[in-house]
């Protein structure tokens, strides 16, 4: 893992809990009062500024854009700024970046794009590690004729490695579509060095960053993938995915949106109209990124640069207020925590079943105490079975991201002790 990725201490990256808290509307929000929210990875608060941007959008500028009257160009305008900004952040092209209702309709499309790219007798390559969203649109294409081979996970640990990559690779192998993160076992899987050896097999990388990209914007042109695919409702932001396709794969695949815009690369993955609020409410994402690098001492600096500054900020923080719970799941007796057990390798986010208590009364309990967990499979629905745990219960779920107070995290580990140790 690169030093982007894991800070190398904590002391070196502050980050000023007041400053970022009220940024969060839903922090002084009356109804929320007393409600500690560790359901970030299924979506997490929106900042001031995204809430800002949608609210004088629908306001001002809620017209077709991009014609020559006022409001339609300064939606317009808008429109654009959001997918160059979000594109910089990320050191890539703005054509490059494509947005989407969400994160599951853009594999979807992406897949059909790839099943007319593709011929039959080809491999894909999933796993079971990921979300549905990752799995469910490749598998479709073996009634295409296409095959799928599953690179799958250690049923003890849930994790992913080299070697199991390396056992379904062939010469057939056409892409490989694998998550920079679980949203259940949450390690920080080697991204980068996976990228190399499927181009290496002359395969497409495919990473599904949903359940990374909320703890820091990853430098895409490092990663080297040919396709990332996040969630921007995870990333404090509006209700869209976001989809970076590589210039070059971008124009060898097909059209998938009206004929017309077959040479606009930024419409080609859009089969249905873009939502112009929601995009350009993404501006107030960059803008509350720009907001905490500059109350930090950030001075002038590339947004590439800008970023990796605040994604160490933010997983610096991330470290330090999840360690105590995961010791704490660790180290009790009759829990099981998935994954691992140092914050420094894995995503804030802890997942773990309890022997003898229903993941579904837990869940209710902790709800009752006004702490907010995720319960179930998180459609990561062959993961847990792997696993060996029952889907129709699943598996409790804390979720923390660089807002989640020291308090609340410590009030999470009080309500687990007193129900778990009763």
């Amino acid at each position: 893992m690169s030093s982007q990725t894991v800070p190398a201490g904590t002391a070196a990256w502050p980050l000023d809990d007041e400053f970022v808290r009220a940024g969060f509307p839903a922090f002084s929000e009356d109804s929320l009062a007393n409600f500690a929210h560790f359901e970030n990875a299924g979506g997490s608060y929106a900042c001031a500024p995204v809430i800002d941007r949608l609210n004088r959008y629908y306001r001002q500028t809620k017209v077709q854009p991009y014609y020559a009257f006022a409001p339609s160009r300064t939606a317009g305008e808008e429109m654009d700024a959001a997918r160059q900004r979000l594109a910089a952040w990320m050191n890539v092209d703005s054509d490059e970046v494509h947005f989407g209702p969400s994160t599951t309709q853009n594999v979807y499309v992406l897949a059909q794009a790839l099943r007319r790219h593709f011929r039959a007798g080809d491999e894909i390559v999933v796993t079971n590690q990921d979300h549905e969203a990752n799995i469910g649109a490749w598998r479709c294409l073996e009634d295409e004729g296409f095959v799928v081979r599953e690179w799958s996970v250690d049923p003890q640990t849930g994790e992913l490695d080299l070697a199991g990559l390396e056992a379904v690779l062939t010469d057939r192998t056409r892409a490989v579509a694998f998550t920079h993160c679980s949203n259940l076992v949450a390690t920080i899987n080697p991204a980068r060095d996976w990228v190399r050896r499927i181009q290496q097999a002359g395969a497409m990388a495919i990473v599904d960053g949903v359940s990374y990209a909320p703890h820091g914007l990853p430098d895409l042109r490092a990663l080297g993938a040919d396709v990332y695919l996040f969630s921007l409702y995870k990333v404090y932001g509006p209700h869209l995915g976001v989809m970076y396709l590589a210039g070059d794969l971008n124009a060898e695949l097909p059209n998938q949106g009206h004929f017309f815009n077959a040479k606009n690369p930024t419409a080609r993955f859009t089969p249905a109209g873009p939502d112009h609020a929601q995009i350009a409410a993404v501006n107030g994402v960059i803008d509350y990124f720009e907001a905490l690098y500059r109350h930090h001492g950030g001075e002038s600096a590339e947004p590439a640069e800008q970023a990796i500054d605040i994604r160490n900020r933010l997983r610096a923080r991330e470290i330090e207020r999840v360690q105590p719970l995961l010791d704490y799941v660790a180290s009790h007796e009759r829990i099981r925590l998935i994954g691992r057990a140092d914050a420094r390798e894995r995503a804030p986010t802890v997942s773990f079943t309890v022997e003898g208590m229903p993941s579904s009364w837990l869940g209710q309990a902790l709800a009752d105490r006004g702490l907010g967990v995720g319960v179930g499979d998180f459609y990561a629905y062959r993961l847990v079975e792997a696993l060996g745990i029952d889907p129709k219960d699943g598996a409790v779920r804390a979720s923390l991201v660089h807002y989640t107070s020291e308090d609340e995290v410590s009030r999470l580990i009080s309500a687990l002790d007193e129900l778990v140790t009763a």
